[in-house]
C-alpha cells in the first residue's frame, strides 16, 4: 500500500505543481498522511466490497480533493487541478477511444460494454438502474444510486464526484463519429443520472 500512496502522491505533486504552489513537498506530504489513514479506515473496508469499482483510485481522488479543499479551491478549481495530475492516464485512455472511433462498428461495441458494465453492476450491487433500455440503435438508462456518489458523499464532498461523473463525457467526446452521447442528469448534483447513447447515422 505504501507503494501506492507514493504513486498517487507523485499525481498529486503534479496537480500542484500546476497551480505553481509553494511548500509543494510538504502539501505532497499531507496529503500522502491522509490518503494513508484514509485507507487505514472503516470506510475504506466497507466500500471496498464492490469488484467493478477500484475503491483504492476513488479513495486517492477523494484525498485529493479534501486537501485541495483544505488550500481553499473551488470544486471547479478543483476538478480542473486533479484532471491535470491525471493527464497521463486520461491521455491513455483516450488515444484507445479514438482508435475505436475510426472502426464502423464503433457503436456496437459501446453498446456491448454498457450491457457489460449493467450485468456487472446490477450483479455486485454497486449501481442501481430504475431503468436500462437497451435497442439496436439506442441505450437509454437511468441510475438513482451509485457507490461513487456514496463515497464521495461519505466525506462530505458529494458535488465533487462529478470527476468520475465527467468520464463518460468524456469518453464519447472521444466517440463521436458514430455515437451520440446525451447526458440529461447526473447524482453529483442531481437526483439521477440519466443519459442515452444513440448511434449516429449518416445523412442520405
Amino acid at each position: 500500500m505504501e507503494k501506492t500512496i507514493r504513486k498517487y502522491g507523485r499525481v498529486y505533486r503534479k496537480a500542484l505543481l500546476s497551480r505553481q504552489c509553494r511548500e509543494i513537498g510538504a502539501k505532497t506530504a499531507a496529503y500522502e498522511a491522509r490518503l494513508r489513514e484514509m485507507y487505514a479506515s472503516d470506510r475504506f473496508k466497507a466500500h471496498s466490497v464492490y469488484p467493478t469499482v477500484n475503491t483504492v483510485h476513488v479513495y486517492a481522488v477523494i484525498a485529493m480533493c479534501l486537501e485541495l479543499k483544505a488550500l481553499g479551491l473551488s470544486d471547479e478549481e478543483i476538478i480542473g487541478t486533479i484532471n491535470h495530475g491525471f493527464t497521463r492516464r486520461r491521455n491513455f485512455f483516450r488515444r484507445i477511444i479514438r482508435a475505436i472511433d475510426v472502426l464502423p462498428n464503433s457503436f456496437s461495441i459501446a453498446r456491448k460494454w454498457n450491457i457489460s458494465d449493467h450485468d456487472k453492476r446490477v450483479r455486485d450491487g454497486s449501481i442501481t438502474y430504475d431503468r436500462f433500455d437497451v435497442g439496436k440503435d439506442r441505450i437509454e438508462y437511468r441510475i438513482s444510486k451509485c457507490v461513487y456518489v456514496e463515497m464521495f458523499e461519505t466525506w462530505g464532498i458529494r458535488s465533487l464526484c462529478k470527476i468520475f461523473c465527467m468520464t463518460d463525457t468524456t469518453s464519447y467526446e472521444n466517440l463521436r463519429r458514430h455515437v451520440t452521447f446525451i447526458r440529461h442528469s447526473d447524482l453529483s448534483d442531481g437526483d439521477a443520472c440519466h443519459d442515452e447513447i444513440i448511434r449516429r447515422r449518416k445523412p442520405q
